[in-house]
Order: C-alpha cells, then structure tokens, then sequence
C-alpha cells in the first residue's frame, strides 16, 4: 500500500513538470500536433517496461479489445483537454479545475470496482464538488475552452485510473503502455495533416519534456494503480497543486485570484478529509496486532 501510493506522488510530480513543458509553448501549435510529437517521443519508455518474450503484437494485442480501444480513446481526449487547459488558464486554476478527477475517481471506484467509500467519504466528495463551482464561478464570469478543458480532463483522468485498476491484473504492462501510446499517434496524425505546424528549436524541446515525462508519469502511476486501490491513489493528486503554484509562480509569473484561491483550498481539503483518515487508519492497524 506504502510503495503504491508513494508512487502515485511521485507520478503526479512528473505530471506536473510535463504540464510546465506544454504551459511553455503557450499555445503556439494545435493540441492535437503536440499530442502527437507527446506519443511519440514516449517510445523512448519501452525499454523500461520491456519484459523478456513479448513482442511488437503486445503493443495492441489485449484480453479485452475493447477495453484497450476504451483506454486509448480517453487517453486521446485526456491528452487533447490537457494540452487545451494548460494552453489557456494559469497551471494553478487548470490544476484546481483537474483535482476533478480524485472526486470522480473516488466515487466510479464505488460502482465499477465495487470499493467501499464511507459517509465521511462521500460528504469529501460533495465539498470538492462545491470547490470547483468556487473557482469556475459559473454565471459571474465566462466559462471559456480551458475551463471546459481541464473539467474534461480530469473526467478522463478519473475514467482511465479506475480502467487501470480493473484490469492490471489481467493485461500486459506493455499493452496498456500501448494503448496510451499508439491510439493518440493515429487520431492525432489524422488532424494534423491539414494544418501542420512546424516547430521550433525551443518547442520541440518542450514537447520532447512533455512527453518523456508524461510517459514516466503513466507508467508510475500504472504500478501504483496495480500496487493499491484506485480510492487511495487518487488522493495523491492533490501535490500537483504545490507544484503548479511553485512552477506557475516561478516561470509563468501566475497570481491566484481571492476566489480561485479559496476553491482550491476547498479543494484540497476535500481531498486530504477523503485521504488522511484511511492513511491514519492503515498506519495504527500494525500496532494494533
């Protein structure tokens, strides 16, 4: 349990420094070109997740087609809204409107892998719900593409953790690996022939960070996801925001409004009244025996 959720920090943490990258080419080429550059610099991976006796056939050959067909497709899109979100907000507002998914994560683990979540649990849930309405203020302000974007994302990012956990045990790391890998190269090569944009020196650069570290990040967050259960995982999230307010405040000159900055302390504290309680329960149970 201790080494899963230590990588899903440790995960979270090269999200965010992967996120940096794509805040830093400001928008300057169409989300789906640099999906696509993102796809496929994290080949250089492979060789990490590699086992003795697979071949190029595990890439794409699962248990269950579909469920690698449901995975790509929600990588796909996750990687679009993301590029999206960071492209047109602050890292901390895409951060806090992202902290969706730990919520969401949360309550799909109840129906799809059939977790426990306490009443305390779901009152968590509810009170991270109303930290995200804080910070998009709908109806005193105007919900834009990055807002909708980063809501997206952290919709997909709650789908494909609970995917990983329904089925890391059955299938190949190489193949979920795959499925994150080869679907977004296809759909985003089919967008980008009409309006390709080369890159520059820097920009490629950035998207060779993104990506490299995008995929370090999927691969620690997919033996933390086969290491412990997707409720306790997704709490561990919530450093991104410590490390989107230092990296925005740092190299993106990012201020925190009043509002957004009260959200995203709801938010937070949403998140650690969801997680502390079952950590603190774990960690006094040895001593109980």
């Amino acid at each position: 349990m201790f080494k899963g959720v230590t990588l899903g920090f440790l995960a979270f943490a090269l999200f965010s420094l992967s996120d940096a990258c794509v805040k830093a080419i400001h928008g300057a080429l169409p989300p789906y070109q640099v999906s696509f550059f993102g796809a496929a610099f994290s080949v250089v991976v492979l060789p990490f997740i590699w086992r003795r006796g697979e071949t190029v056939m595990d890439l794409v050959r699962a248990k269950r087609p579909w469920l690698w067909v449901a995975r790509g497709a929600l990588g796909t899109l996750g990687s679009f809204s993301s590029v999206t979100a960071f492209s047109h907000l602050s890292m901390a507002e895409a951060f806090a409107l992202i902290f969706l998914m730990p919520l969401t994560t949360t309550a799909l683990s109840v129906f799809v892998l059939k977790e426990k979540v306490s009443r305390q649990g779901w009152a968590a849930i509810v009170l991270g719900f109303i930290g995200v309405l804080i910070v998009l203020r709908p109806g005193f302000r105007e919900i834009g593409i990055g807002h909708i974007a980063a809501l997206t994302c952290g919709l997909c990012g709650s789908a494909l953790s609970v995917l990983l956990r329904y089925v890391g045990h059955d299938e190949k790391p190489v193949n979920l690996f795959g499925a994150a890998m080869i679907a977004p190269m296809i759909i985003s090569a089919v967008l980008m022939v009409p309006g390709y944009v080369p890159p520059t020196g820097w920009q490629w650069l950035a998207i060779f960070g993104f990506a490299v570290l995008a995929a370090a990040a999927n691969i620690a967050l997919m033996i933390a996801s086969r290491r412990s259960p997707a409720s306790r995982i997704a709490p561990t999230q919530y450093s991104q925001m410590l490390w989107g307010l230092l990296l925005g405040y740092l190299f993106f000159g990012d201020r925190l409004d009043v509002f957004t900055g009260l959200g995203v302390v709801v938010i937070v504290g949403a998140g650690l009244w969801l997680f502390l309680p079952k950590a603190a329960s774990r960690a006094a149970s040895p001593a109980e025996l």
